[in-house]
């Protein structure tokens, strides 16, 4: 039943029915991203085919061209997946169209701002157990990987969930929306991140949310 599947998605590969088609091949993409993340693995590979499925799913065809104003990626892990899906998409934290949420999950929400239609789609974990199965003779584990990760069809690979996205002003690309100084250090907070505590208008940091500590 597994190697029927592997056919049908080698066949089916160059034209997928009654979805939007990508401008580029996955194995085009594959260089891309090995080419800006510096080498290729398992990560890049469910990287870019996550990016791909997500973009069809919400009929985004052309993402860093004609569509590029209505993607919005939300990732859920700092790993190699990650620049995967921003090679793919052209998303970025710079200009805010990439949100990184820490979930420490591979998986990641694509948004059609346009249609406000959006899935989420996760990596897995059973994927692993199919490649195994698929190329038992070779020895590596991540080799194994990286070679069935770039035939398995979609459905071994990802979960795939409708989902809704309320996207705040403050949340969406363009200029920011508010600017406020920390009434403790006194450095500049924009798009309403800062935070109120007894009256005081405050940075994250100086509300006690701190991820260093200084040291003068």
């Amino acid at each position: 039943m597994l190697m029927a599947l592997i056919e049908t998605h080698r066949r089916t590969q160059k034209r997928i029915p009654n979805k939007t088609e990508f401008m580029e091949s996955l194995d085009e993409l594959l260089v891309e991203a090995e080419r800006s993340h510096g080498h290729m693995c398992a990560g890049q590979v469910l990287g870019v085919r996550m990016a791909m499925l997500g973009c069809r799913e919400v009929g985004i065809e052309d993402p860093r061209g004609a569509d590029k104003k209505k993607m919005l990626v939300f990732v859920e892990i700092d790993r190699c997946a990650a620049d995967a899906v921003n090679t793919v998409t052209g998303c970025r934290l710079g200009k805010r169209t990439m949100k990184f949420r820490d979930y420490g999950k591979l998986a990641a929400t694509f948004l059609n701002t346009g249609t406000r239609q959006a899935v989420r789609v996760v990596a897995l974990d059973s994927s692993r157990e199919v490649a195994d199965c698929v190329f038992p003779e070779i020895s590596d584990k991540y080799q194994r990987q990286l070679k069935a990760y770039k035939i398995l069809p979609d459905e071994s690979l990802f979960k795939v969930e409708r989902v809704s996205i309320e996207l705040p002003e403050e949340d969406q690309p363009g200029r920011p929306v508010s600017r406020v100084q920390c009434e403790e250090c006194g450095e500049g907070v924009n798009d309403r991140r800062e935070v109120v505590r007894e009256g005081r208008v405050l940075c994250r940091a100086c509300a006690g949310e701190s991820y260093y500590r200084r040291l003068d």
